[in-house]
């Protein structure tokens, strides 16, 4: 008895068949498009919160007066970095992410990857001088103000602001930065916008770009650190040795009577432990406090750089031989956009300062309609009047003092007589 070798399905089993791969397909579909609206969101969160984020600091910086020292001349200069970064880099990589192609032409490929690696470098560079400057206010406070002066500052600002184009418009329009392979398929396929490097533009790059003003910002701040912890130390002793001083002269006397000793040094250690609270001193203590706190602010902005860009950095150096997916240093590069949006909240988390100059812009952004006084302004107007009032009062008291009294009964002094 022979077999059927040609066995066909029913028609009723192919139709379920091929209503479950469709509605596979569909749930797939669905699954894209979530997951494609999630980035999207995610992505241009990242852009907004950048742009309105550094703003906000820059906004800041011009309203509040306390706040326009040298220090934040990088500060805002570095903010406006990130938003170009968040207008000119982010925007682009955003249409490539969500389209999946290149849209704008090989011309703006080339402008493209030029001004990421430009706004990238002056990110960095703008830290880098950042730690220079707290070096020389915390480690070299007497060579400061010699060292960073306006002019000096200006220099700095502008040089972070040059030298990056030599890193990346010249060798990017010249064709330096990729292999001859890479600018042939350019040519075959224009809807393509990689950005791949050769090994000589990779070592060069990154060591300008990234492990150098690493290097920098590592060692001025490990002796930042140092010295404010020796500074702290010693603030410390002197309290406490003050503090024992004070107790001993409370001692009194001793039993016989004998001043001789014990009154002198009584009298010497509460000089001395009431010279320790001078108003000149207290200003010197106020102002060293002030620069420890914003020295661990920005080494704090220097660490998340390095956190968010060293992955990338990382990655690109390891070139082709590593065979990353795509879709991972997609990640890897939005994790290093991120560092624009960060900065703004670690200001406003670390430093008082522009805690409260944030909130007092905020606040005129959104009630400037309603015509109110920002607390800024009412703390000025209040500090103004306090200032008016107490030296009106001491004019009083100074008339009234110097002015001689009349003798109300006519009496006249025993020593006449």
């Amino acid at each position: 008895m022979g077999t059927n070798d040609n066995f066909s399905y029913p028609n009723a089993t192919i139709s379920k068949i091929s209503n479950n791969s469709t509605e596979e397909m569909i749930d797939q579909e669905w699954i894209k498009i979530l997951i494609t609206a999630f980035t999207a969101s995610l992505m241009i969160f990242i852009i907004i919160a950048a742009i309105f984020g550094n703003l906000l600091v820059i906004i800041s910086v011009m309203r509040v007066r306390k706040l326009r020292v040298i220090t934040n001349y990088f500060v805002v200069s570095l903010a406006l970095a990130d938003i170009m970064v968040a207008m000119m880099a982010m925007t682009f990589n955003f249409s490539v992410q969500i389209t999946g192609r290149w849209l704008f032409g090989r011309f703006m490929c080339d402008v493209w990857n030029s001004l990421d690696v430009y706004f990238s470098t002056a990110s960095i560079l703008h830290l880098c001088c950042i730690s220079v400057d707290r070096y020389y206010a915390i480690v070299k406070p007497l060579k400061y103000p010699i060292n960073m002066t306006k002019r000096k500052v200006a220099i700095m600002i502008l040089t972070t602001w040059i030298s990056p184009a030599l890193l990346s418009f010249v060798p990017i329009f010249c064709g330096w930065y990729t292999t001859k392979k890479h600018l042939a398929d350019e040519l075959l396929f224009p809807n393509d916008c990689n950005f791949k490097v050769n090994k000589i533009y990779s070592v060069v790059s990154s060591s300008i770009s990234f492990w150098i003003p690493c290097t920098i910002m590592l060692f001025t701040y490990h002796a930042i650190f140092k010295e404010a912890d020796r500074q702290e130390k010693q603030l410390a002793m002197r309290h406490g040795n003050a503090m024992l001083m004070h107790r001993h002269s409370n001692c009194g006397p001793s039993n016989n009577g004998e001043l001789s000793g014990s009154g002198s040094s009584k009298t010497l250690t509460l000089h001395e432990v009431e010279s320790e609270h001078t108003p000149t001193k207290d200003k010197h203590l106020n102002k060293m406090k002030r620069e420890h706190k914003a020295a661990r602010t920005l080494g704090i902005i220097m660490g998340t750089f390095i956190a968010c860009w060293l992955p990338y950095v990382t990655a690109s150096l390891c070139g082709d031989s590593c065979k990353i997916p795509e879709i991972f240093v997609a990640i890897l590069f939005w994790i290093g956009y991120s560092n624009s949006t960060l900065n703004p909240l670690i200001y406003a988390y670390f430093n008082r300062d522009f805690r409260e100059a944030f909130t007092s812009t905020l606040h005129c952004l959104f009630c400037w309609w309603r015509k109110e006084p920002s607390p800024l302004d009412i703390d000025v107007r209040r500090s103004s009047l306090n200032a008016r009032y107490d030296s009106r009062a001491k004019s009083v008291y100074t008339e009234s003092y110097l002015r001689p009294q009349p003798n109300k009964n006519n009496d006249v002094a025993p020593e006449t007589l």
